[in-house]
């Protein structure tokens, strides 16, 4: 594994709303060595709190081992902008300015994609073998996919959609109104809407999971309990686990991102942008997912030239995408069969 790197954008970026965002710092991280070919290139997009360091957060998938294995590929994963986890964000302090803390600039699904872009042609990657992501990462790689699309031999997106839903709007409001509730969030320090935060986590999670995870797991053993539930205790777990390792403006900040995701927005529609993918496309779904259900991504692959098609028979829910990693290397070794031998 490598150390975090930096990229620095001085100029920053110029957003989708018409702002710039400057200067732009881009926290990432490399497994394994290009080849000689310059041929073997993953490049992962992540979902909302996670980070530049795949290895961490999607083991299964990506590690020594695994299907995405650094002794065979050249692993990029950038921290998304808006982020705490390295990349310039509401906590960020630049040129001797305070943080923006909830004055942070609006962050499109495409304005993260320019970062991703910038970082591409840093790092002089003319082709990318497989660009991957699930949840919002699947919303930043079909619309890279779409803007770029003689970069990309294949494609493969879990758990995502083509534009984000009334559905996962509300609940993305209903987190935000939680952290807005919070009076320490308007105060604008590094530790404002904690509380607010924990909230909005277990609301999250309600989305990330289902009635059948619940039931399997959080069941109490004593019928006659009345207070102190196993599904009360991991809803606060959660909320605690969060608040340790992320702040409520980047919380904030990236939901509001991922309210914007339309791959329609400004194009004819959101079918004909997809047509305009051209890589090799695996779209994957999870049976029990609530929060992008499978009628989402049958759409995507409905749209997306030749795309293959797979339904994950899964209990955990929208978390399946990081959970189901042997269901996925399964259906990764079928998707890539015909293009080469792993």
């Amino acid at each position: 594994m490598t150390d975090l790197r930096l990229l620095s954008l001085p100029a920053g970026l110029a957003l989708e709303n018409g702002a710039t965002l400057a200067p732009v710092q881009i926290a990432y991280k490399t497994f394994g060595t290009l080849n000689a070919a310059r041929d073997n290139v993953v490049w992962v997009c992540h979902a909302l709190t996670a980070n530049a360091d795949v290895l961490s957060w999607w083991a299964g998938l990506f590690g020594s081992g695994d299907y995405f294995d650094p002794a065979d590929w050249f692993i990029v994963c950038a921290n998304i902008v808006g982020s705490c986890y390295g990349s310039t964000g509401p906590l960020t302090a630049a040129d001797n300015q305070a943080p923006l803390y909830h004055q942070f600039p609006l962050v499109t699904i495409r304005d993260m994609v320019a970062a991703h872009e910038a970082l591409r042609q840093e790092l002089e990657l003319t082709k990318i073998h497989t660009l991957i992501g699930g949840s919002l990462g699947g919303q930043q790689a079909l619309e890279w996919a779409i803007l770029r699309p003689e970069v990309f031999v294949h494609l493969v997106v879990l758990a995502t959609n083509a534009l984000h839903s009334p559905w996962g709007i509300a609940f993305n409001e209903a987190q935000r109104l939680a952290i807005f509730a919070d009076a320490t969030y308007h105060q604008g320090t590094p530790t404002g809407g904690q509380q607010g935060l924990k909230a909005a986590r277990a609301t999250a999670l309600l989305s990330y999971r289902s009635y059948d995870a619940y039931g399997r797991t959080q069941a109490e053993a004593d019928p006659d309990r009345l207070d102190d539930f196993r599904a009360s205790s991991y809803q606060q777990h959660q909320g605690d686990k969060l608040v340790a390792r992320f702040n409520a403006y980047s919380y904030v900040a990236l939901s509001r991102t991922m309210d914007t995701h339309n791959v329609g927005r400004g194009r004819a529609s959101a079918a004909e942008a997809l047509a305009g993918i051209r890589a090799r496309t695996l779209v994957l779904s999870i049976s029990s997912d609530v929060l992008f259900p499978p009628v989402e991504q049958q759409f995507l692959a409905r749209h997306i030239p030749g795309a293959t098609y797979a339904e994950m028979d899964s209990q955990f829910g929208h978390d399946g995408f990081l959970i189901e990693t042997a269901q996925i290397t399964q259906l990764l070794e079928r998707f890539y069969v015909s293009t080469f031998v792993h």
